[in-house]
């Protein structure tokens, strides 16, 4: 008898054909909206795996709802929705996506950074209002990124790979983190500082953290203030690490140049968010892997990592091995 696999959104046909050889499997027919909470928790009852997104959360209430569960499959390089204590204690394995989207959301990030410094979008709204009368000296100037200091809060992966790219606008790199990263140091030229050091000196702090404990409201009313006010605050990683309203406090008393948000702490953005009503904010529905390539990438890996973990094999990306030896 073939594993039975529930999977909480649309995937493409790529990432199914995995599963559908070794698993049988139900799916949530949406693929822009998630699955109801009380349908998941129906869904799970009778299932040895799931291939899950960001947008469910996984603790242990829900978990005691899947009593075979064996293997959970995150689509995502982090996994904040899910309890890892509460996983390993059921020996319930959890894998992520990691490494697939890294040069994918760097992308992303830099063309954030981009946009935010030179008020792209603010810009385009001018021109398409008819707003645009005549050239003049100062009209929408932004800030330098050229020879600017670029401040990276967490050197992993993502962190390294947007450092990669400042290289060219010759950008000094100064990076914070629990630990010094002496191969980043050595390829980058990137120099380690505490938090309070690199907000100082950066012009541009990208924040590139996993969400946890201990980085949750990381940069809040004080850290905002130590920043310069014509710094860019790019945060593609996790929108918890940031305190919003500290954050829309900075950017309204001038504190702080321009923030480029591709994450909120709460998911999706209500349309009348407070700091979408900014001309200083250019902000983006968390979009850092979303390209077509590494999405279907990501769906893929997750799909063999659940498969590999229910027929036997080791999975490609753990996160609590501990589990899968259990």
């Amino acid at each position: 008898m073939k594993p039975k696999v529930y999977i909480t959104r649309q995937l493409p046909d790529r990432a199914l054909a995995i599963i559908a050889e070794a698993c049988d499997f139900r799916m949530w027919p949406e693929a822009e909206n998630a699955v109801p909470a009380n349908v998941l928790d129906e869904e799970i009852r009778d299932v040895d795996g799931v291939l899950s997104l960001l947008t469910e959360q996984w603790d242990g209430a829900r978990l005691a709802r899947a009593p075979r569960l064996r293997v959970l499959a995150n689509m995502a390089a982090g996994y904040d929705n899910v309890s890892i204590p509460d996983c390993t204690a059921r020996g319930v394995l959890v894998t992520n996506t990691r490494g697939v989207l890294t040069e994918t959301t760097a992308d992303l990030t830099w063309a954030l950074l981009m946009a935010t410094a030179r008020r792209l979008p603010e810009a385009e709204r001018v021109l398409k209002a008819g707003r645009w009368q005549t050239w003049s000296p100062m009209m929408l100037t932004g800030q330098d990124v050229y020879g600017a200091t670029l401040g990276i809060i967490g050197m992993g992966r993502i962190g390294r790979a947007v450092a990669r790219r400042s290289l060219g606008f010759a950008m000094p790199i100064i990076y914070t983190g629990r630990h010094r990263h002496e191969e980043a140091e050595a390829e980058l030229g990137a120099r380690y500082l505490p938090l309070d050091d690199l907000l100082r000196q950066s012009d541009f702090v990208v924040v590139q953290v996993p969400l946890s404990a201990e980085t949750r409201g990381l940069l809040g009313a004080r850290e905002l203030t130590l920043m310069k006010p014509t710094a860019c605050l790019i945060n593609t990683a996790r929108g918890g690490i940031v305190d919003e309203a500290a954050l829309y406090d900075a950017l309204v008393g001038g504190r702080l140049w321009a923030a480029g948000l591709d994450v909120f702490a709460s998911e999706p953005a209500a349309h009348d968010h407070p700091l979408l009503g900014l001309d200083n904010v250019v902000a983006l529905p968390h979009i850092g892997s979303a390209s077509i390539a590494t999405r279907t990438r990501m769906a893929t890996l997750a799909a063999e990592n659940l498969v590999a973990a229910l027929t036997g094999g080791r999975p490609p990306t753990p996160v609590n091995p501990e589990a899968w030896s259990q």
